[in-house]
């Protein structure tokens, strides 16, 4: 029993000494990640958006589009939508186009060149002071996000993202 306890307490030093000194390939033991190819199926796909940044709408949209661009971009057989119900519904207010005119231009062509859309949530919307008309025309607006998000789920079969 002491042997190996005696083996123990003389190792203990040597295994910490080693990781200190180690160089970033020395800890890459199992060697580096690959990517897996993998062939993507058109999708059906709500993306429940409830952000407070332009850089987080920005990345909401680069999501969707890779998604669109790697699934296929067929409007026929993918769905792709984006409900939005927070805070960033002021980025798409018509009154506030100078200020996010490149945010406003992006999205307005995604909408028009892929499998896309654009939904926003009415009763969020007036909560914040818009009207239907305040907004830019190719948004979508609905009665309430979350019914919609539910509908697209259940009823359309569209996977839920955030």
């Amino acid at each position: 029993m002491l042997k190996p306890l005696l083996f123990l307490v003389i190792s203990i030093p040597f295994l910490f000494s080693s990781q200190i000194s180690a160089s970033p390939s020395d800890n890459a033991l199992w060697g580096g990640s690959k990517v897996t190819p993998t062939e993507y199926k058109p999708q059906k796909v709500v993306y429940d958006v409830h952000v407070k940044t332009v850089e987080a709408v920005e990345s909401v949209l680069d999501r969707a589009s890779y998604l669109s661009t790697i699934t296929g971009a067929d409007p026929f057989d993918q769905s792709i939508v984006l409900v939005l119900h927070g805070k960033e519904l002021s980025f798409f207010a018509i009154d506030n186009y100078k200020k996010y005119e490149e945010l406003m231009k992006r999205a307005q062509s995604l909408v028009e060149s892929e499998a896309l859309t654009i939904r926003m949530c009415k009763i969020a919307a007036q909560s914040q002071g818009y009207s239907p008309e305040d907004i830019h025309g190719f948004i979508e607006m609905i009665p309430m996000g979350d019914a919609e998000i539910i509908r697209l789920q259940y009823e359309e079969g569209h996977a839920y993202m955030q």
